[in-house]
């Protein structure tokens, strides 16, 4: 295949899982990071931009996890699910439940500005990282990224 050819890259059955997946895992994980900096240093415009990643990392869930299933319908033409195939599956739709649980309560924060973020969601935010690599971690073994040896 060549990596200059457009339609080889568009139409390739799990291309536009692969491509768009970084989208969500880098705005969360730099959302998270803001989020964590402004707690400690109080700072307005950290605490904005964390909101901001924080929300866009949530839209991106949702065309992530239709191209995810459609990759599985097309390779594996709706085969069931086994191994770690049916982790990424369980962890990939579990990670993109809590980014939208923490969108929406950044969200929320944002709509209702004199009301404080809960106390709950930094260990909230940190569990869904730890999800979200975990997450990432094993598509990478699935893809051919993180082979052994």
């Amino acid at each position: 295949m060549n990596p200059f050819d457009p339609k080889a890259a568009l139409l390739a059955k799990h291309a536009q899982h692969v491509v768009l997946i970084h989208f969500p895992i880098a705005l969360f994980l730099t959302g998270v990071a803001f989020d964590f900096v402004a707690q400690w240093t109080r700072k307005a415009t950290l605490a904005a931009a964390a909101n901001l990643n924080l929300l866009a990392a949530a839209a991106f869930v949702p065309p992530t996890l239709a191209t995810g299933i459609a990759a599985w319908q097309w390779q594996l033409e709706g085969h069931k699910l086994k191994g770690l195939l049916l982790l990424h599956f369980l962890l990939g739709c579990s990670s993109g439940l809590l980014i939208c649980l923490v969108g929406w309560l950044h969200f929320r924060w944002r709509r209702v500005a004199a009301s404080a973020l809960p106390a709950y969601r930094l260990p909230l935010e940190f569990v869904t990282v730890l999800v979200v690599i975990l997450t990432a971690h094993l598509g990478g073994f699935l893809s051919g990224v993180n082979v052994p040896g």
